[in-house]
């Protein structure tokens, strides 16, 4: 600890003990989900808890975990968790928009951006976007409000100087929200690189484990994160107390996942890198990745998921249907590996045979080896 009462130790540390309340005699050092409508409020209704739109204790711990994570030692940080990363994404956009003003999105970052550009467009509200790589949004800042950041991008795993962009919009009086679902805050803090809001869906390699929908907001105290709040409430976007209180116990091995999980990224990029079937590697930790030099002065980690193409649209489907470590299915970050061919579900401007891949945590040598077979056993 500091002098300010933060705690200044490992990731590792930060990640187990973060959000835990003082220890109490006799009571669990986590405390169990709080499942409760209402609250005895007699009197005048000066508490924290009043109702269970607007408050939890179990949303209270979990918060600050992720507060810690996303900005350990920074003092004026708030969290809000939400239902899902789109509650989360959702409550940003449109408590800071309104009709007339200008927003920044990447053209390349989650495929339902696109839905949520007609829907702000419906509002009134222009939108602009550009690729994430080379600072492209850059291009189309003037006269915006707030500039959206997906780095890295999902799927394509583009990445941006997000403190150049950052100085950048607010050179210009627009805000800052960066999408952080693909790097974690293990991977890179946002707030740190001068953001004003870092965003990201808590299903994903936060918690870890497939079994929890969840969505945060983290931002510096102030009129945008009281907006925000305020559309919590208005919305009801609010995550159930036993998702919280699960995405609060998986939080304690982030760390223990995140470092598995990426190290063998590295290593399963290596080895798809020798394969002559597979094109279009993407990986932010891969030294001859075009993104490297960039992540590697903003990220402290660089995510588990690795894209790449295979030839035909047919390829990919085999080569997904031969694994036996690797579970078809959509979404990324958990401890059982996960791979998809992207353009199935439309949306992404990617190849037929385009897949992204999700490292769990399985052995990396199993790993490896069940990816050489398949693309062995799929081959024409």
């Amino acid at each position: 600890m500091n002098d300010s009462g933060h705690f200044t130790g490992g990731d590792g540390t930060r990640a187990v003990r973060a959000g835990l309340p003082e220890p109490v005699k006799y009571e669990p050092t986590l405390p169990g989900p709080v499942f409760a409508a209402h609250f005895h409020l007699p009197g005048e209704p000066t508490g924290p808890y009043t109702y269970g739109r607007d408050e939890n204790p179990t949303w209270t711990h979990l918060e600050a975990a992720i507060g810690e994570l996303e900005a350990p030692g920074q003092d004026g940080v708030e969290t809000l968790v939400f239902a899902s990363g789109m509650a989360a994404i959702s409550s940003v956009l449109f408590s800071q928009l309104r009709a007339g003003d200008v927003v920044v999105l990447p053209s390349d970052g989650y495929q339902v951006l696109p839905l949520v550009r007609a829907q702000l467009e419906t509002y009134g509200i222009e939108v602009r976007t550009a690729p994430t790589g080379g600072d492209a949004q850059l291009d189309v800042l003037d006269g915006a409000k707030l500039l959206w950041i997906e780095s890295p991008s999902n799927p394509g795993l583009d990445v941006c100087d997000i403190r150049r962009l950052v100085e950048a919009a607010h050179a210009r009086g627009a805000l800052v929200a960066v999408d952080n679902t693909l790097a974690t805050p293990l991977g890179q803090r946002p707030l740190e690189l001068g953001a004003d809001f870092s965003v990201a869906s808590g299903t994903k390699q936060l918690t870890g484990h497939g079994d929890v929908l969840l969505g945060y907001v983290t931002g510096r105290a102030g009129e945008p994160m009281t907006a925000v709040r305020r559309w919590r409430k208005i919305v009801g976007a609010i995550p159930g107390p036993m998702e919280a209180w699960l995405a609060h116990r998986s939080i304690a091995t982030l760390q223990l996942r995140v470092e598995r999980q990426n190290a063998t990224a590295l290593l399963v990029a290596e080895a798809l890198r020798q394969r002559p079937e597979v094109t279009g590697l993407r990986y932010p930790g891969l030294p001859g990745d075009p993104s490297h030099k960039v992540a590697a002065q903003q990220m402290r980690r660089f995510g588990c998921v690795v894209s790449f193409t295979l030839p035909t649209r047919a390829r990919a489907d085999r080569f997904l249907e031969a694994l036996r470590l690797v579970d078809d299915a959509t979404s990324f970050g958990g401890v059982r590996s996960t791979a998809e061919r992207r353009g199935r579900w439309g949306g992404d401007a990617v190849p037929e045979g385009f897949v992204r891949l999700s490292v769990g945590a399985e052995d990396p040598e199993d790993l490896v080896a069940d990816l050489l077979r398949a693309l062995d056993e799929s081959a024409d």
